[in-house]
């Protein structure tokens, strides 16, 4: 199965009344341009083609951004990653993401920050500047790669997101899960979520702390868990429900919205991070039927700003898919 995902643009931006869709990358080149033999290529041979998917205004931050500011910056856009760049040349240094910060509040090896440097001081920690928790090894695109590429390297080096630099390694745009399942949306008419869900889906309850939440979503790779609940104050037949679900964002808009400040009664870090996922988790969840198709999810997730949903059958989780299962189906 192949998606010629520059097409799929190509035809959007031409504003058809139909979204269009081409499986061989050869039969929709010929209907269009009945060009030559040679120029009916598949779209991951179409140079440059990144750049008619990416975002060519990126907001970036310098490395002497305080971690504060930077999740501040992250709620206000709805961002889950920001490249961090040098103010003289322009050049990218790092990108500071969600999972970053999360590391940083408990979940990896980040946390020494705030244990070490700061012997558990949380208000001067969440000051220190990003270039101490921020990803050095930034796996990014040319901006003469094409799409087939970066959705590639996202897949092989498991990164929500890809910055596009120019020969002088300057910033040009960038590229996420998001974008192509945007545009993907209604296109994937024959592929069902059953068939490319995950489930093994780790959950959590309302009571466990940010901390060792953050740690479960570090260690396992994940922005997202299913909150269960069991107690009766959740479900009053004493089962187990689905309650909530807990976003990296959620996390960073209690850091980013200064909300842990109506929690603390000191300085210390645990006082903070101690408090439950219930306070913070979102109680109206998205979810989905495991025959939805795909290019019906891409629009939910599209038109709600989310990167994921629960899979649910007769009222029972079966499942989880996100944009990286997505971004799986259009590579294969």
């Amino acid at each position: 199965m192949y998606y010629n995902i520059y097409i799929v643009l190509q035809i959007k931006n031409m504003e058809l009344g139909v979204y269009m869709k081409d499986k061989s990358a050869i039969n929709l080149r010929k209907s269009m341009s009945r060009g030559s033999a040679e120029h009916e290529t598949k779209v991951s041979e179409h140079e440059g083609d990144v750049m008619a998917l990416a975002k060519k205004e990126v907001i970036t931050i310098p490395p002497s951004t305080s971690i504060k500011e930077a999740a501040e910056v992250m709620l206000k856009h709805k961002f889950r990653r920001l490249p961090v760049t040098d103010s003289g040349s322009g050049k990218i240094l790092g990108i500071l993401t969600s999972m970053d910060i999360l590391n940083f509040l408990g979940g990896g090896d980040k946390f020494s920050l705030i244990e070490g440097k700061y012997h558990d001081n949380f208000l001067g920690a969440i000051n220190e500047h990003v270039k101490e928790i921020m990803t050095r090894d930034v796996k990014s695109a040319s901006h003469k790669d094409s799409i087939n590429s970066v959705i590639k390297t996202m897949l092989e080096f498991n990164v929500g997101a890809v910055p596009v630099l120019d020969d002088d390694q300057k910033i040009v745009g960038i590229i996420t899960e998001r974008d192509f399942v945007s545009a993907m949306a209604g296109v994937l008419t024959d592929e069902l979520v059953k068939d490319f869900m995950s489930e093994n889906v780790i959950i959590t309850t309302p009571g466990t702390p940010i901390e060792s939440a953050s740690k479960i979503m570090v260690r396992n790779k994940l922005r997202r868990i299913p909150i269960y609940a069991k107690e009766s104050e959740f479900s009053t037949t004493g089962e187990e429900k689905l309650v909530g679900i807990l976003t990296s964002t959620d996390i960073i808009e209690f850091f980013g919205d200064n909300k842990y400040l109506e929690h603390m009664s000191s300085n210390s870090a645990l006082d903070v991070l101690n408090d439950k996922v219930t306070e913070i988790m979102e109680k109206e969840v998205f979810t989905i039927e495991p025959l939805t198709r795909l290019g019906d999810l891409c629009e939910i997730l599209k038109e709600n700003r989310i990167g994921g949903v629960p899979v649910v059958k007769n009222n029972e989780l079966i499942g989880i898919i996100t944009e990286r299962d997505i971004l799986k189906a259009i590579y294969i």
